[in-house]
């Protein structure tokens, strides 16, 4: 069972509600050792400096910060710990704001808060409160020697609670090139048109345990094959190429009638998101194919293995 990794309180007004912090995600990673290839010997790092090649023990290592190529300002443990934030268990909420305000690109880590003993009574009334005002307390808190930004909640009565990243740690589309379209270019209203057609034959209810994390499932049936000593052969993927702006229109015909077509199969006349057997038999498909249904595994795939 996890454990509170935080204790304290939150405050707003003159009303404390003590309260404890858990971590709301269990990541599945699959971790990886790095060992020598021919004898399996384990490969371990060591922090060496570069003028003589010699380790250099913990306590030794300083911080600097680099103002331009072999140029620091080193600072000391003593001067960074002078710096610390205001250490204090006080999750301080600043403001009320809507949810539909906040972009999610400000969210980072989600986290449970939980009653500490005594205080069940004031945490209820406090999620019954933001529940029936629907809003979401941005606050301020300690976590780790760090201060934090985080958004507070309630979900299925219980406090949630995510840190958010500050304002200027998030990039800006402006800022990228080649990020947003060109001005001049000219939509199809055929074409806008079958493409909102499409998305709406895909529209279905959001429930988070169909989307499983299909490259970590076949990473492990790979490790158990090897395990047992089966000679595996890995095939290379094939990449989705690009639809080309004169076959837009093709392509979204040719993926709504697709998808039209699933629907009648399943015996079903509401649209549904793809399903699994399709995603599963597209690995057979020719490179010609211009159906966007091979898109979404790809797409996964590539972002998985940049893990």
């Amino acid at each position: 069972m996890p454990r509170a990794i935080w204790s304290g309180s939150i405050s707003f007004g003159l009303l404390n509600v003590p309260v404890k912090l858990y971590s709301a995600v269990s990541k599945q990673n699959v971790r990886f050792r790095e060992l020598r290839e021919g004898d399996g010997s384990r490969v371990r790092h060591k922090r060496v400096a570069e003028e003589d090649g010699k380790e250099v023990p913990y306590e030794k290592i300083v911080k600097g910060y680099e103002l331009s190529p072999d140029q620091f300002v080193v600072l000391t443990r003593e001067e960074l710990e002078e710096l610390d934030p205001k250490k204090t268990r006080a999750i301080e909420i600043q403001d009320f704001v809507d949810l539909d305000e906040i972009d999610p690109i400000y969210f980072d880590h989600p986290y449970y808060l939980g009653p500490d003993a005594g205080a069940e009574k004031a945490y209820a009334l406090l999620v019954k409160a933001m529940e029936d005002e629907r809003k979401v307390a941005i606050a301020r808190f300690v976590l780790r020697n760090k201060e934090n930004l985080a958004a507070v909640r309630p979900m299925n009565g219980v406090l949630t609670m995510a840190t958010m990243r500050f304002a200027d740690e998030v990039v800006q589309p402006d800022d990228l090139d080649g990020v947003i379209p060109d001005d001049d270019i000219k939509l199809d209203r055929r074409e806008v048109e079958m493409a909102k057609k499409l998305i709406d034959s895909l529209a279905s209810d959001f429930e988070a345990g169909k989307y499983r994390d299909e490259y970590r499932e076949e990473l492990l049936d790979l490790i158990e094959r090897k395990a047992k000593g089966e000679d595996v052969v890995v095939k290379a993927s094939e990449e989705p190429e690009p639809t080309k702006a004169p076959d837009l229109m093709a392509a979204l015909e040719e993926s709504l009638a697709a998808v039209r077509g699933s629907d009648l199969g399943d015996g079903d006349s509401k649209p549904k998101a793809k399903p699994k057997s399709s995603a599963k038999s597209k690995t057979t498909k020719s490179k010609s194919s211009k159906s966007t249904k091979s898109k979404p595994k790809s797409r996964s795939r590539a972002k998985a293995a940049s893990k």
